[in-house]
Parts: C-alpha cells; sequence; structure tokens
C-alpha cells in the first residue's frame, strides 16, 4: 500500500495521524485565496517530487501524477514484489478525477493571456486523466492493462475494484491500483464554493470538515493519491507476501437521478451495497466495519445512512461507520484508493479510525460513526464506499487476511 496525504506522505505517517484523530486542513497556501470565499483545504505538504523522480521527468508531468507515482513507489517496495520478472502480467489502473488542474490553468492564462507560441510542448501529455497510469507503467517497465476511471469522487475505489475483476478475470497476476489527484487550484474551490459545496469555515478549518454532524456546512477540498497493490492470492502465498487484506466483492452502480446530489435514500448505494455483498458472498450482518464516503455535506450523509440502514437493517446499530474524511479532507479521485488503504487497516491491525469533529448528533444521521476517538475492534469483514458527482457509486468488500 502507498499514501501520499494531507496528515503525511508515507503510509505510516497517515495512519498514525488518523488514529490520533488529527485534522489535515488549514489555509490555503498553493495559490492566493484571499479574494475567494473558501480559504481553506487540505493540502498534501512538504512534498518533494525530486525524492521520487529525476528533474527532467519531475518537469514534465503534473502533480497528480508525481503523487500517484510516490504511493506506487510505496506500495511496490512495501509488496516486494519483483514486477521486472513479469512485466507482461503486470498491469496499471489508477485515475483521477481531473488530472493535471494546475497545469491546466496556468497553461490557459498563457494562451489567453500572452501568445500561443508559450504554451508548454508539454502541455497535452501532462493534464489528461490518464496519464498518470501511463507514466507508472512507462517509469515501471509494466505492459500489462493499463488504463484510468474517471469517476469523480469514486475514481478510486473503481480502479481498485476493475483491477481485482482484471486478475480475476486472468488478464494480469497483478495490478497496481488507486486513485491520485491534484485539484486545490484557483479554478476548482471557486467552483466548488459557488455551487455551495465547501465548507466556508475560514477562521476554524481543523473543525470544518464534520460529517454526519448536524452543524456540517460542506466538504474540505483535498488531494494526494491511494495505491496499492493486488494480486493472485496463490502468488502472494506462494512468495511469503505479507497480506493486509483480501478484496472478496465489488460492485459499481449508478444513481441515474441528478448530477451532483444523491438519489433519494442513498437508492444507488443500496444497490452497490448489496450487489458488493452478493459477490462477496457475505451476509449484511458479517460487516463490522463500513469506512463511509462521509464528505460532510448535508445531502451525501444523509442519504448514505439512510443507504446503509436500508441495506442492514437493524445490524446499521450494531456496526460501525466512520468517515476518514473529517482528518483527510475529501481528496476527490484519490479517495476512494486512500479509505480502502484505510479500511485495510482497520482490519489489519484491528482498530477502526474516527469520525472527528462530531459534536452535534444529527437526528436523521443515527449510527455509530466512531465519534472523534479511534476503537478497538477485531473484524472480519469491511466495506469501502464511494460516491460521485455524476451519480456514480462503488463498493469495496474487504476481508481480514488469515
Amino acid at each position: 500500500m502507498g499514501l501520499v496525504t494531507p496528515l503525511g506522505n508515507d503510509v505510516a505517517t497517515t495512519w498514525k495521524a488518523l488514529l490520533e484523530g488529527v485534522s489535515g486542513v488549514g489555509p490555503i497556501t498553493k495559490f492566493d485565496a484571499s479574494e475567494h470565499s473558501v480559504r481553506i483545504a487540505a493540502e498534501v505538504k512538504q512534498f518533494d517530487p525530486l525524492n521520487y523522480l529525476d528533474k527532467k521527468m519531475a518537469r514534465r508531468t503534473g502533480a497528480f501524477t508525481h503523487y500517484a507515482y510516490a504511493a506506487a513507489r510505496e506500495a511496490l517496495d512495501q509488496s516486494g514484489l519483483d514486477v521486472a520478472s513479469m512485466p507482461d502480467d503486470v498491469g496499471v489502473i489508477v485515475g483521477s478525477g481531473a488530472g493535471d488542474l494546475e497545469t491546466m490553468e496556468a497553461q490557459f492564462r498563457i494562451v489567453l493571456s500572452e501568445h500561443p507560441d508559450r504554451v508548454s510542448p508539454f502541455f497535452i501529455t501532462m493534464f489528461p486523466a490518464n496519464m498518470a497510469a501511463g507514466t507508472l507503467s512507462i517509469l515501471l517497465g509494466v505492459r500489462g492493462p493499463n488504463l484510468a476511471t474517471v469517476s469523480a469522487c469514486a475514481t478510486g475505489a473503481n480502479a481498485i475494484g476493475e483491477a481485482f475483476e482484471t486478475i480475476r478475470r486472468g488478464d494480469a497476476r497483478a495490478m497496481i491500483a488507486g486513485g491520485t489527484e491534484a485539484c486545490i487550484v484557483s479554478i476548482a474551490v471557486a467552483s466548488f464554493a459557488r455551487m455551495t459545496a465547501l465548507s466556508s469555515r475560514n477562521d476554524d478549518p481543523q473543525h470544518a470538515s464534520r460529517p454526519f454532524d448536524k452543524e456540517r456546512d460542506g466538504f474540505v477540498i483535498g488531494e494526494g493519491a491511494g495505491v496499492v497493490v493486488l494480486e493472485d492470492l496463490e502468488m502472494a502465498r506462494a512468495r511469503g507476501a505479507k497480506v493486509f487484506a483480501e478484496v472478496v466483492g465489488y460492485a459499481a452502480t449508478s444513481d441515474a437521478h441528478h448530477i451532483v446530489e444523491p438519489a433519494p435514500g442513498g437508492s444507488g448505494l443500496v444497490i452497490a451495497q448489496r450487489k458488493a455483498l452478493r459477490k462477496a458472498n457475505l451476509a449484511p450482518d458479517q460487516i463490522g466495519y463500513i469506512n463511509a464516503h462521509g464528505t460532510s455535506t448535508y445531502f451525501n450523509d444523509r442519504a448514505e445512512t439512510a443507504a446503509i440502514k436500508t441495506v442492514f437493517g437493524e445490524h446499521a446499530y450494531k456496526l460501525a461507520a466512520s468517515s476518514t474524511k473529517s482528518m483527510t479532507g475529501h481528496m476527490v479521485g484519490a479517495a476512494g484508493g486512500a479509505e480502502a488503504i484505510f479500511t485495510a487497516l482497520a482490519l489489519h491491525h484491528g482498530v477502526l479510525p474516527p469520525t472527528i469533529n462530531y459534536e452535534f448528533p444529527d437526528p436523521e444521521c443515527d449510527l455509530d460513526y466512531v465519534p472523534n476517538t479511534a476503537r478497538k475492534a477485531q473484524l472480519d469483514y469491511a466495506l469501502s464506499n464511494s460516491m460521485g458527482f455524476g451519480g456514480h457509486n462503488a463498493v469495496l468488500a474487504l476481508k481480514r487476511a488469515d
């Protein structure tokens, strides 16, 4: 597993901060936000691409690719998988919701205010959302299936799910999969703010992301990457790999309802959760934990809570469902990848990360959200929920490795 998050630039640092209930939210430093109505974000900190890439490659790729490569490198190093010995049997599915927005914004300024000949010749190979996956394949020398999922905030989960299915159908023996995003730029913050999706707690950033809390007023935009190495279980056991969790089910659905608002009662997520359970051959009462999408917006948190109650019935009140976005902010296309890792770590270590800033219970959000403090819990199965603008839903079912 590999992570670059607002809480740290590796798995160990991020996981420690999660369990301590640390918020990664603060004032925006990546651009001058003084004229913006929203001036807070969950930024990646102290990240230097030259720690991972040479100067030439770093200059010719965008931050979302830098984050993806750093996370993928950590995951591969941790896995011990020798991809050079099996390049045709290893693939990459790493997605991004928006691609290289920073370069896009900068180059549009140039073409509109200066001269077309001033535009970078590398612009067209830097901004597309598939370029992180393509660059990883080149740098790592793997020639298996290579593509990018683009499903807004469900991107990372879809990438891992599709990688899982790629291995199941025999098209690869191992996959490098996840999501990456570097979207803390002026145009993105301004647009999300204009649609009133963001929290405006500029004077209290660390308490701004408060999923399921009655006083929530929007999500906090974040960035980073979450990438995993998936492989065939028999191969992993044969080479003595350390297995953190097994992916046992995956489902993706569409709300077919509204471009940003979840379907009433979270009906699309209901179908996705049920399909993931059915494909994993699990009964609802076998799930002990859900890493909730939990964005800290009024509509999402209410719809997700309703969907969990519909699928799990009375068991919904016995399982735990925390939102790590309370600490990482919303990492958009990277969220699903990072949160799948958090779910695997929760199963592996027997401890559930909390939902911080949970102070005022909402009658419509009345489940056990692991409020404010991490909790020990030895569990066998968990879900990771992801939902995205456009009506996308993706659910991963994970099993604790025996």
